[in-house]
């Protein structure tokens, strides 16, 4: 039998393959929700930037409905989605946001996310993951390089690159507090990552990730030929990326907190299945299994 398209955590290293899916599923016109060079852009870099997107009094309600969800945690969130930094008891992330509160499950059907969402993956969508990350003034770690897809078709069973996140900066992303970073155009390519990835990972990665990112040596040579590119933005910024895009985030050294909402749309045509690797499939909360397509 041979090998999945997109192998990956194996024992060896195994060499990239050219992405199968097209990066924007649906053929532009006038009336798209993308003008004709964001649409390109889209396709040759991976991600958009759209600045002020959100105005001050709507990133202020996000930031009190964070800001209640992470400090009264032990009664409003579900233990399972709280996340801690891997060095301290501070939260680190927290998922499910769209069942575990009103003011991010209607934010997921807001049409400035939602038609996008659905123009580029051409489909009715739903949401696979929702989380908040949290970088509070000195205290927030880093995240390593990664795909999402290489985790979500690995270790959730995501068939194809046909999923997009939108990160939507709560707080002002500078070049000092740990912004998102991504290497343009790495989403045509699949990177396979070595090692067997071990029962229950999750539980180790989402605080410290070890399996699942890229080897140095490429990095090195990926950032040499395409660069990196950090995505700053002040705080209603929304940053869309394809879900095989190569990102990072640095700690936050710095007294400024750096919090980002992420919301991963999936084609329903898209919906998981079992992963390949023969893993028990991760839980619900990190990847939604309950195909509920967002309606307006």
């Amino acid at each position: 039998m041979s090998a999945p398209y997109y192998a990956t955590r194996s024992p060896m290293a195994q060499p990239s393959r050219r992405r199968k899916a097209p990066v924007v599923w649906s053929a532009w016109r006038p009336g798209a929700p993308l003008r004709v060079d964001e649409k390109r852009s889209f396709e040759e870099n991976g991600y958009l930037v759209f600045r002020r997107r959100f105005t001050p009094g709507e990133v202020s309600r996000m930031r009190t409905e964070a800001d209640r969800l992470r400090h009264g945690a032990a009664g409003l969130v579900d233990p399972e989605t709280i996340v801690r930094e891997p060095a301290g008891e501070s939260i680190r992330s927290i998922f499910e946001l769209h069942r575990q509160s009103d003011v991010f499950r209607e934010l997921t059907a807001d049409v400035r996310l939602l038609d996008v969402a659905r123009w580029l993956l051409d489909d009715d969508v739903y949401i696979h993951q929702s989380r908040l990350n949290f970088k509070p003034g000195f205290e927030g770690e880093a995240f390593p390089w990664h795909s999402d897809f290489e985790t979500w078709h690995s270790e959730d069973g995501m068939p194809e690159m046909r999923a997009i996140s939108a990160s939507i900066l709560l707080d002002d992303n500078t070049a000092c507090n740990g912004p998102l970073m991504v290497i343009p155009g790495s989403h045509l390519r699949f990177f396979p990552c070595a090692g067997e990835t071990p029962e229950d990972h999750y539980r180790e990665s989402l605080r410290q990730q070890r399996y699942g990112v890229p080897d140095p040596e490429l990095l090195t040579e990926l950032a040499r030929t395409y660069g990196i590119e950090a995505l700053t933005g002040e705080a209603g910024t929304v940053v869309l990326f394809d879900c095989n895009l190569l990102h990072a985030s640095a700690g936050n050294i710095t007294p400024l907190p750096r919090s980002n909402l992420f919301l991963v749309y999936n084609a329903v045509s898209n919906r998981l299945g079992e992963p390949p690797s023969g893993l028990r499939p991760r839980p619900e909360f990190l990847a939604s299994r309950r195909l509920e397509p967002i309606e307006r």
